[in-house]
């Protein structure tokens, strides 16, 4: 059985980052696990190739080359997912999706002719889907409600990609949170109660990728790393092991909640394997916000202490805040942008509330009648609302503009970054060396989202950019050179940011001059 696995494209949205991709000459962010780890449960002797559309033109796809073709796919890749179920369909192919876009929302894709139809998890679904084919039952859904036992989980098939398309690897080490946000689809989609791979599993992928040639970013893209202290614990000390034994040949990034601010002992054991940025959920400034949207977690927490305490201890903080939430009061963009000048988080995810499907959210609107039809992309920044908010939209756009404007003005944002860096602690290694220390083993935090930002044509690129065409020249090579005085063991993620923020810079120009979003009603 030949088997043409298919990543669908990946529009433009804040986490495209295209500008930071031409700088470190990779094609997208992060390789499909979810069809990586699909191709791994197949059985061994059948051919599998996969394209990734996300990195890879439409040419390169055969269609004449499989007997089958499996399909997955997240919502904001929804658009290109039905159309290749048509296309596939139209050359005569037998079609399977599953994801999260068709778990959740199963009717489009049957609609576009697709002949079976996975909901939920690969390790206990796709055995029956196996033997649907075996039995040739078309046109059915496959679904199984229990949640698998990530233990069985086998190590993903890195080996049907080109690592060079790609700026971060991508693992996973668990699945689910113990968190009920009510914006939020994971527990609907994995659960409420996280499951595990044991530690020998991650260490088992890790050793598998670095077999393959990886070396740098590797984005553990569990939906809360900490959702288990002890299971982190356990997974960090070995990890940490490994790490030494192979030279420290990456960092990582992943998503936590906020309370790991509250700990500084894990936050230290997460710094000793190298990682280096955590994504944490901040949302809102505003306490009874936070309470109307079930985000209790980040009300038992302070947020400004644990930020800081995150910061300071050695990680950098990339952190979200949503407009838009049922009783918000005006003002909340000036708040929010407050909150972030006082901790100096330089990446900023600002985000419209935008309810999608499978959340209490959307059902909730739902039966209030406040969903309009036909606005669910999952975009966040880029597309309108797709509801009836509790406050006049006129006033969410503008705000939503201002923070924009405000927050990635390139003159804010450097100085921003400049003492986001200085307030963080020096890499161990810098700091047992002003006290005349040894330290033999490589240095925790020693790259950024790239192990190679340091290349002298990237940083001759990034300064021409920045200190000779941008409109804040002087400011950029008083920073550069302060860092280099002041903290220079963090100029590498110092200077990511600023990679980053090319395309954030460009970004506040499009939403600045988006028509859509009207001054006043």
């Amino acid at each position: 059985m030949k088997i043409l696995l298919i990543n669908p494209e990946f529009p433009a949205s804040y986490w495209s980052f295209p500008e930071q991709l031409k700088f470190l000459g990779a094609k997208t962010m992060n390789p499909p696990l979810g069809l990586l780890t699909l191709a791994a449960l197949l059985p061994k002797d059948w051919e599998i190739r996969l394209v990734d559309l996300a990195a890879q033109p439409k040419s390169d796809l055969d269609w004449n080359w499989p007997d089958m073709v499996m399909i997955s796919g997240m919502l904001i890749q929804k658009g290109n997912l039905v159309e290749l179920i048509k296309e596939a369909k139209s050359r005569g192919k037998t079609v399977v999706v599953g994801g999260p876009y068709p778990t959740s929302v199963p009717e489009e894709p049957l609609a576009a002719g697709c002949d079976f139809l996975v909901r939920g998890e690969g390790e206990n679904t796709v055995p029956l889907l196996l033997e649907s084919i075996k039995q040739g039952k078309l046109g059915c859904v496959i679904e199984n409600p229990e949640k698998p036992d990530l233990a069985l989980s086998p190590v993903p098939r890195f080996d049907l990609l080109n690592l060079r398309n790609y700026e971060a690897m991508g693992i996973q080490t668990s699945r689910g949170c113990p968190f009920g946000c009510e914006f939020c689809d994971i527990i609907n989609l994995y659960g409420s109660k996280p499951r595990y791979k044991t530690p020998a599993q991650v260490v088992k992928e890790l050793d598998t990728v670095y077999k393959l040639g990886w070396r740098g970013m590797i984005f553990i893209c569990d939906d809360n790393f900490i959702g288990s202290r002890k299971h982190a614990v356990a997974l960090l000390k070995d990890m940490d092991v490994w790490m030494k034994a192979n030279s420290s040949p990456f960092s990582f990034i992943t998503q936590a909640s906020i309370n790991l601010g509250q700990d500084i002992e894990l936050i230290d054991l997460m710094t000793q394997p190298n990682f280096a940025t955590v994504f944490i959920g901040l949302e809102s400034p505003d306490e009874d916000v936070l309470a109307g949207a079930n985000k209790f977690q980040n009300i038992r927490n302070p947020l400004l202490e644990s930020v800081n305490n995150i910061t300071r201890n050695g990680l950098t903080v990339l952190g979200s805040f949503i407009i838009g939430f049922d009783g918000e009061k005006p003002g909340m963009g000036k708040r929010i942008a407050a909150f972030v000048n006082e901790t100096n988080i330089p990446i900023i995810m600002f985000n419209k509330l935008q309810p999608i499907p499978n959340t209490k959210l959307w059902d909730r609107l739902k039966a209030e009648g406040r969903l309009l039809e036909g606005k669910d992309g999952g975009n966040f920044i880029t597309s309108d609302l797709n509801y009836i908010p509790s406050r006049p939209k006129w006033e969410i756009d503008q705000e939503f503009r201002e923070v924009w404007d405000e927050l990635y003005n390139r003159s804010n944002f450097l100085l921003r970054a400049y003492k986001y860096y200085l307030s963080m602690r020096p890499t161990r290694k810098a700091g047992a060396k002003k006290q005349g220390i040894k330290v033999v083993e490589p240095p925790e935090e020693s790259r950024s989202l790239s192990a190679t930002l340091l290349d002298m044509s990237q940083i001759v690129r990034l300064s021409w950019r920045q200190g000779v065409v941008g409109d804040a020249r002087l400011q950029y090579w008083t920073q550069l050179f302060g860092i280099l005085k002041k903290n220079p063991s963090r100029l590498v993620p110092y200077l990511t940011s600023l990679v980053m923020a090319e395309d954030l810079f460009k970004l506040r120009k499009e939403i600045l001059s988006d028509k859509n979003l009207p001054e006043r009603a």
